[in-house]
This record gives structure tokens, C-alpha cells and sequence, in this order.
């Protein structure tokens, strides 16, 4: 078997990935199955007694999933989903079962097209599903013996029809399952908790690593995930992949190209690569079921053609006849899965590896992160406990009322990969495929605090999705913290229905409203807790700017944040912006790649920023451009190596882009960026010191410590930021630096005194005020405002303002800007 040299690898994966350009072979080009043409195939073929389907979800566009299920007739599908609960409940008494009765059914689940112009994979599974359903044959019948058979069809329909990798809203499902920020990925999920199947089979393409063994199947490289029991993983995947092999190559003269007729063999990473294709983050499908305990394949097809679907169809046959003849051994080592998590046995693991248990406390007036974070669980099909009484563990307290993930269940495995803080993983490999910190309590925002002796206190289940616990204190006015993407969230909703909303120099929300039921409905209906409390008068009014972002395939993840945060967001294009379409916004963001080169897109961009328009980039590409491109900056840009990643110690300078986080806090990043030869007066944020990386995979990260990571730009009004708190809408803790920069870009700050004041020095300093007498007749005017503080002293400035102008003592840019302070100043003293 040939290996790949290390130095190779990157290219390959670049060329073979990044590009995500299916490659053809013409002479055995096909025309896939157009998407609306599945039903009708699945209704005919639904006359077979051995069939059922239903549909299981909606695409974003609406589109249907479908499940199908292939049994024998005589089989009961529903005792088989209900044996596979109690396997995970009495492994124990279940390894007993399945002994005493070894005709037991396996169901295997088989994902077809979650990438939408990875056509191969659906087309597959029809002909699978037509054999199964209909044929007589020997080896048919002998595998219906042995298994349920579940299939996904199509996992991705918009992006079947629209030919793209990603789904209609631009995510990557094959990315999403930790996160399950869209429906698509969200039925994936449930199939694998409501079926726990014995293996689950992922299709893909197109991999030609190797010309003599195009293809790839799985079991990966190292780094593995540390949760999942590998060493019963490997046990049987790789013979698994091996037996897939064999069937390849066993048929292989029945192909019509040479690519197929010539092949050797296949690439399985394992056996055939150092490391750069891992199973360490569980966002990918079958790396997700592994901590289901199901033994979970990605099997990618050399190309787009008949032979590609051929060779999909081989592969998924020699799966099938692997698990017949093995379906004992492995569900009792499936068994043995589970019975480690729930016998609590470290036997793959160090003594003390897995804490006994989280505590997720809740804050009555922070819940919101918490409260998802517990639905979150349940909805990934863990077991999660409630305290009925307060919980006393190392010197600790947690109220009644907190919510506990013992990991003596037999998933202990997702439990604990979702809930731990993550690892430095830079020194296991020289390259990763892809993230490897997605930590949900810190960047979610919410405490798990991991326990290592046993839970003395009584609980309760959590079965249902934990309801709403919002809280209005008061009559009002009233004040939310900025501290949850809900409370931004209900800030919009405010706002756009016309309430006044200002936001204090601590960043928080005043809401200048009194109790009604409106208002009573709308809090009890969230998780947020509002009090009364007089609105500051040090305050900014904050509107609903008018929002763009460049249309990029890689802003999606900060565009599904800030439709989260209910904002109003318009795509654009580079096109867009050399049409002068900038000027219809307040402010705009890039968050990805996309730039034009030319000296007129340039020249938009300042005229935008000139004009008092807000420029936010976002990510190692947007804030290079800005930099390097734009010239909206004079600092100096570094990078790490590409895909680099993780969860980091940050700095942060008190700020109206920071309102809400600590100074010492966090922040995620993604083939990282950081600057120098900027002024601290720019310096938004910076890196933490030397050991400012906390969780992912990025070798010689300390070459970045202490340098900045969020920057202000020369021109007033342009924030640069190296960090991702968008990425893939998972960071939801950090998606307030996106909503403070916008807020930034459209409040208004409250007049007072002071700032009238300030407002006459301006207009000296512009010499838009032309006699002394004028300058001290309003000076006067408003120091008398700051010394007595009421009505009389405000009606006489807005006087002496109306007075002055009628005796042309000012210009008109003038008298707008001081009529406008006077009648604030009285409509605060009337109320």
C-alpha cells in the first residue's frame, strides 16, 4: 500500500477539499437522480412488504427528508429500536439476551448526500434500498436475517438541487453536530439516538489519494478523540473497512473505466497515513456516533460517475456481510460500551479520567446560556438530573435547583466531550483536519463544573426541555444585563417596536417602559431577568442600524449570529460595493475572503468610512484585506499555519466593543491573525501571556502572546478583530463583540449638561458661533443647567438658543445641534 509523504499531505488535502470540486470521470459520466424524482421512486418501491418510509424533517428550503426502513416482514422494528434502549440502560442482563437468543436484528444507519453535490452516495442507497426491498437472492435474504436496515436518503436536499457542498443557509452539515444549528443536521441526530444502530455508514466523495487504491474508508488517524472507548472502536472498524475493501476488489472487473478495473485496494487512513485525516472532533457524523457507541464509517467514492456510485454500492455490501457474520461479537462489545459508562469502569481510560460528574448551576439572573445548554443535552439524548435540595460538594454550594450529568450513563463518552474544558492537542500531530476545541460551557457562556466524588443530594430526571424562568422586577424603567445573546435578542425586538432603549457606559440596557402586559408576556416567554432602576443619564440611545455583509461562503456562521441576535442583515457584493450600494447602510461587515482589488472598490470603502459609516472585519481574511488591501490600519499582520484553532486566553481593554466580559476572559480563533505596530490606544484586545492558548491545535502559538487580537483602524469608526466569534454560530458567548460594535455604530449619546457644554466648545472650536457675547450667553446658560439640575434652568437655555438664532448669531449646522441638546435637556427634566 503506498503512503502519502507528510509533505504531500496538505497539498492533497487542499486540492481534494478546499476546492470541493467533484471530479468526474467522462467516460463514465452519469446524470444523478434529480431530487424530485426520489419520491416517486421510494413510493414505488414502497410496495414491497419488507419497506417502510416516512418523512423525518424539512431542509431549510422546505424540502423532505426521508427514512426508510428495510426488515424482514416478521420482524417487529419497534422492538428492535426498544432492545437497543435497554442495551444502553442493562447492558449487563443484555449481553444475557443476546446470548440466549443470537437471531437478534442490528440496525445499520446509511447517510446518503449530506453534501449536496456528492451525488454518489443518495443514487447508492436507491439501488440498495430497490435490492433489499425486492431481491430473492441468497446473500440478500441471508443479510435481512441479520439486520434492520435505516436509511438517511438525503441528507442534504437543498444542496442536491443547488449542486453545493453546503445546505441552503451555507453551513457544512458534516461540521454541525455538536452545535445542531440546522435541521438537516438535526435529524441526523435523532435517527442515531432513536435507533442506536450497531454501525453507522457516512457517504461521501470524491478521494483518489492513491491511483492504484482510489477511494477512502474509514477508521482515521491519530490524534483520536480521548472520550470514546477506541480500543472496542478499532476492534472492529478496521476489519470493517477491510472487508469493504475486499468486496472492492473482489468486483472489480465488473467496472467499466480503469480508475476501478486497476484498483488495488482502497485508502484507509488508519492503516495508510501518519495523521491530517483524525476522528478527534466529534462535529462530523460518523466521529459524533462513535460516542454513541456506534461504530461509525466516512466512505468517500473516487468520483462522480456510474462507477463511483458502483463502487459506493460494493463498499456498503462488504459492510454488510462483515456485520452478518460478526453481529454477536460486536454488539457485545457494543454492549461492553455501554457498560463501562455505566458501571463507571475506566478501562480505556486512566483511573480518574472521567469526573463523576458535572453541576451546571444556574444564575436567576443569567440563566438564559444555562437553560440551552441543558435542552442542548437532552436534545443529543444524554441523561441530565436536577437538584431538589441544595448540593454540598468539595466546599462548594450549588442551589437547589442545579442541574447534574452524572457520566455513570452509557454515553458517558458524549456527556463528557461536550461538557469538558477540551486539551492543547499541538504536540499530538503535525496536521488536523479540522477544529479541535468546540467546548459548549465556556463558549456558550454558561459553569459545568466537573466533579470527582460522588453526587450526594436527591435528583430528579430532566425529561422534558426545561422551561422559560424569564423575570420582570418592578414597574419599570428597567434595566438587562448585557450578558446573553437573548438579551441582545429582546433588545432588537424593543427597538423595533419603537421603545426607547439606552445603553449605560457599562454596556447594559435601561428599557425606558413601564409594566404592561406586553411586556409581562415577552419576559415570561425567555429566560432574562429584568429590574427597575433609574435610566443614567451618562447613557446612549441605541436605534436598528441598517446591516451589510459581504457575501462570502465564509460569513455564514456571524450571519446566522446576528439573525440570532434579530438583526436585520443584507448580503452584498463586491459588485454592490463598486456600485456605491455602501452608501445605503450604516455598517457594514466582511467576515471572509471576498474583496475586489481595484483602486475604485478601494476608494468605496473610504468614502463609506469618510461619510460616517462603521467597517467591521472579522477573521484572519477580512482583517488581512483590511490591513493589507483597504489600508484602514498601519499595523503589521501575523498569521499562524492554516487550520490552527482553539479556544484562547484574552486580554480585554474596557470598551464599548467589550461591554459585557471580564478583562480576563476568552475568545476563539481560527487560522489565527494578530497585529503589531499599532498604539494602545488602538488595542481593543490582545492575547493573554505565554499561556494564552487554551484548548485546540496550534503549534508555536506563544510567538503570539501578549500581541493584539482586536484593533481599532486609523479612520474613526473601523474595528478589526482576528478573532471568530461567529464561527459556524457555535461561540455564542462571544457574539456580543458582534452586537457591542453594532450598537457602537448607531447610539446616540443622551444630552446632558456636560455634553452641552461640550457640544458649544465643538461649535467654537468649528467656528460655527460668531460673536463672544453668543459663546457667553450660552456658556452660562449651561453651566447654570449643570449647578441646579431642573426644569427652569433647561427652559432657560433652550431661551437663550431660540433667541440667539433669531438674532443669526450661529449657522444652521449650529442651531440643529444646539436646539437638539436644549429639547432633550427638557424632555428629561419634564419627565
Amino acid at each position: 500500500m503506498k503512503r502519502v509523504h507528510n509533505s504531500m499531505r496538505p497539498l492533497l488535502i487542499a486540492v481534494i477539499f478546499l476546492l470541493f470540486t467533484p471530479i468526474v470521470s467522462e467516460a463514465n459520466a452519469y446524470e444523478p437522480i434529480p431530487y424530485e424524482k426520489i419520491l416517486p421512486i421510494l413510493v414505488e418501491y414502497n410496495e414491497s412488504e419488507r419497506m417502510e418510509f416516512e418523512v423525518i424533517g424539512q431542509s431549510v428550503q422546505g424540502r423532505d427528508l426521508y427514512e426508510v426502513v428495510i426488515s424482514n416482514p416478521d420482524v417487529d422494528v419497534d422492538e428492535v429500536k426498544e432492545f437497543r434502549e435497554t442495551m444502553q440502560v442493562e447492558p449487563t442482563a443484555s449481553l444475557q439476551t443476546i446470548k440466549d437468543e443470537p437471531d437478534f436484528h442490528v440496525p445499520i444507519l446509511i447517510i446518503g448526500g449530506i453534501h449536496g453535490n456528492e451525488f454518489p452516495g443518495t443514487d447508492a442507497i436507491l439501488e440498495l434500498i430497490e435490492r433489499f426491498a425486492f431481491e430473492e437472492d441468497e446473500e440478500t435474504l441471508a443479510i435481512l436475517d441479520e439486520h434492520v436496515l435505516v436509511f438517511n436518503v438525503v441528507n442534504n436536499p437543498d444542496g442536491r438541487e443547488l449542486g453545493t457542498r453546503q445546505n441552503a443557509n451555507g453551513f457544512d452539515l458534516n461540521r454541525d453536530h455538536v452545535t445542531l444549528s440546522q435541521p438537516e443536521t438535526m435529524v441526523n441526530i435523532e435517527m442515531i439516538r432513536d435507533w442506536n444502530p450497531m454501525v453507522l455508514l457516512d457517504l461521501h466523495g470524491f478521494v483518489i489519494y492513491d491511483d492504484d487504491n482510489p477511494g477512502l474508508i474509514e477508521p482515521t488517524t491519530h490524534p483520536h478523540n480521548p472520550n470514546y472507548e477506541h480500543d472496542l472502536y478499532l476492534k472492529w472498524a478496521l476489519p470493517n473497512a477491510e472487508a469493504m475493501e475486499a468486496e472492492l476488489v473482489t468486483n472489480r472487473d465488473l467496472y467499466e473505466t480503469d480508475r476501478y478495473r486497476n484498483m488495488q485496494g482502497t485508502y484507509i487512513p488508519y492503516r495508510d497515513m501518519e495523521d491530517g485525516w483524525d476522528d478527534y472532533p466529534p462535529i462530523f457524523t460518523p466521529m459524533y456516533a462513535n460516542h454513541h457507541g456506534v461504530y461509525g464509517h466516512t466512505l468517500e467514492t473516487p468520483d462522480n460517475s456510474l462507477d463511483g456510485v458502483r463502487w459506493m454500492v460494493d463498499a456498503v455490501m462488504g459492510s454488510l456481510k462483515f456485520s452478518s457474520e460478526n453481529k454477536l461479537e460486536m454488539t457485545k462489545d457494543q454492549l461492553e460500551i455501554f457498560k463501562r459508562g455505566v458501571e463507571f469502569e475506566h478501562v480505556d481510560h486512566p483511573e480518574g479520567y472521567f469526573p463523576n460528574a458535572y453541576v451546571l448551576p444556574v444564575d436567576k439572573q443569567n440563566a438564559s446560556a444555562t437553560i440551552k445548554g441543558v435542552n442542548e443535552l437532552l436534545r443529543h439524548g444524554l441523561i441530565v438530573e436536577k437538584t431538589t435540595e441544595t448540593l454540598e460538594t468539595n466546599g462548594q454550594s450549588y442551589e437547589e435547583g442545579s442541574y447534574v450529568v452524572r457520566l455513570n450513563q452509557a454515553k458517558r463518552s458524549l456527556a463528557n466531550v461536550l461538557l469538558w474544558d477540551g486539551e492543547d492537542i499541538s504536540d499530538q500531530a503535525s496536521a488536523m483536519y479540522d477544529v479541535s476545541a468546540w467546548n459548549i460551557p465556556e463558549l456558550w457562556g454558561f459553569e459545568a463544573t466537573p466533579l470527582y466524588e460522588e453526587v450526594d443530594a436527591t435528583l430528579e430526571p430532566v425529561t422534558e426541555p426545561v422551561e422559560n424562568v424569564g423575570q420582570l422586577i418592578g414597574d419599570g424603567p428597567y434595566v438587562l444585563q448585557n450578558n446573553a445573546v437573548e438579551s441582545v435578542q429582546f433588545v432588537n425586538e424593543l427597538i423595533n417596536e419603537g421603545v426607547e432603549v439606552i445603553r449605560s457606559e457599562e454596556g447594559h440596557f435601561h428599557i425606558d417602559a413601564t409594566r404592561n402586559e406586553q411586556l409581562e408576556s415577552a419576559v415570561s416567554d425567555s429566560n432574562l431577568y429584568l429590574k427597575t432602576t433609574d435610566i443614567p443619564r451618562d447613557g446612549s440611545m441605541i436605534h436598528s442600524p441598517k446591516v451589510a455583509i459581504l457575501n462570502d461562503r465564509s460569513n455564514h456562521g456571524t450571519r446566522a449570529a446576528l439573525l440570532k441576535m434579530g438583526y436585520q442583515v443584507t448580503e452584498i457584493s463586491t459588485n454592490d460595493v463598486l456600485d456605491d450600494k455602501l452608501a445605503d447602510f450604516d455598517l457594514v461587515i466582511a467576515n471572509g475572503n471576498g474583496f475586489d482589488e481595484s483602486e475604485e472598490y478601494k476608494k468605496r470603502v473610504h468614502e463609506f468610512i469618510d461619510a460616517g459609516g462603521h467597517y467591521f472585519a472579522i477573521g484572519q481574511s477580512a482583517s488581512s484585506v483590511a490591513v493589507n488591501q483597504l489600508k484602514l490600519s498601519d499595523a503589521t499582520t501575523h498569521t499562524g499555519p492554516r487550520n490552527s484553532n482553539g479556544v484562547v486566553h484574552v486580554e480585554y481593554t474596557p470598551s464599548s466593543v467589550t461591554h459585557g466580559y471580564d478583562e480576563e476572559d476568552l475568545g476563539f480563533v481560527y487560522n489565527p491573525i494578530w497585529f503589531s505596530d499599532v498604539t494602545d490606544e488602538e488595542v481593543v484586545a490582545r492575547f493573554a501571556d505565554e499561556d494564552f492558548f487554551k484548548a485546540g491545535f496550534w503549534k508555536d502559538a506563544k510567538e503570539a502572546s501578549s500581541q493584539p487580537i482586536v484593533i481599532e483602524g486609523t479612520k474613526p469608526n473601523v474595528t478589526i478583530m482576528g478573532l471568530e466569534p461567529g464561527f459556524r454560530d457555535h461561540p455564542e458567548y462571544l457574539y456580543r463583540l458582534l452586537s457591542n460594535v453594532i450598537f457602537t455604530s448607531s447610539q446616540v449619546e443622551l444630552v446632558t449638561p456636560e455634553r452641552a457644554l461640550m457640544t458649544i466648545e465643538d461649535l467654537v472650536d468649528a467656528e460655527q458661533i460668531y460673536y463672544a457675547s453668543t459663546i457667553d450667553r450660552l456658556t452660562a446658560a449651561a453651566e447654570r443647567v449643570i449647578e441646579e439640575d431642573n426644569y427652569d434652568a433647561a427652559r432657560n437655555y433652550w431661551n437663550i438658543v431660540i433667541w440667539q438664532w433669531n438674532l443669526n448669531s450661529f449657522s444652521r449646522e449650529a442651531y440643529t445641534e444646539l436646539r437638539y441638546d436644549a429639547e432633550e435637556l427638557l424632555a428629561y427634566y419634564e419627565s
